[in-house]
């Protein structure tokens, strides 16, 4: 059995620009020394991708960041929120070990972080799901500073083994004389 990986350009494949507009719950709050706590929501604000195997579903995106309330300057590395589910639509059961998250740019390239940012993008599921079962969990992973202005997609490499592996016991006839 090998590892598989699928490669989904969720919310690209729905949308052709992707924006990073002001949410409407929570907005802004003032921090100690000059610096503001912001949300940005995602748009749309739900995305789905559907491949032979699964059908991933992002919701309720928002990007969470500090920013210096004087300049407007990111301060930290912000944080990608939400939720995601998968869904197993093959005919078996498989084995969805993890995934790894890719922010694009317009021209179909990946956003890199800079030097300092701190770099969380994965996902760990280690999860078996079977035909029709659902895989529904929080998002909350970081965003390089650039991604904030510059996002038209989010890809999703997923790391999975087609089938569980699965055991038989057989017996044969022997005796002792």
């Amino acid at each position: 059995m090998a590892v598989r990986g699928i490669y989904v350009c969720a919310l690209a494949a729905l949308a052709s620009t992707i924006g990073i507009a002001g949410c409407t719950k929570g907005g802004e709050a003032r921090l100690s020394r000059g610096q503001e706590s912001v949300a940005r929501c995602l748009l749309p604000a739900k995305a789905e991708a559907r491949t032979s195997n699964f059908l991933i579903e992002l919701s309720e995106l928002k990007v969470t960041m500090k920013v210096d309330a004087s300049s407007r300057t990111i301060t930290q590395t912000p944080r990608l929120q939400g939720r995601y589910k998968i869904t197993n639509v093959s005919p078996g059961a498989v084995e969805v070990q993890g995934a790894i998250i890719e922010y694009i740019d317009a021209e179909g390239n990946p956003i890199a972080f800079d030097a300092g940012e701190q770099i969380v993008k994965a996902l760990k599921l280690a999860q078996v799901l079977q035909p029709g079962e659902v895989s529904d969990r929080v998002l909350d992973l970081t965003i390089p500073k650039a991604a904030v202005k510059d996002l038209a997609g989010i890809g999703i490499d997923l790391v999975y083994v087609p089938s569980v592996l699965k055991r038989e016991t057989l017996t044969l006839s022997e005796r002792i004389e």
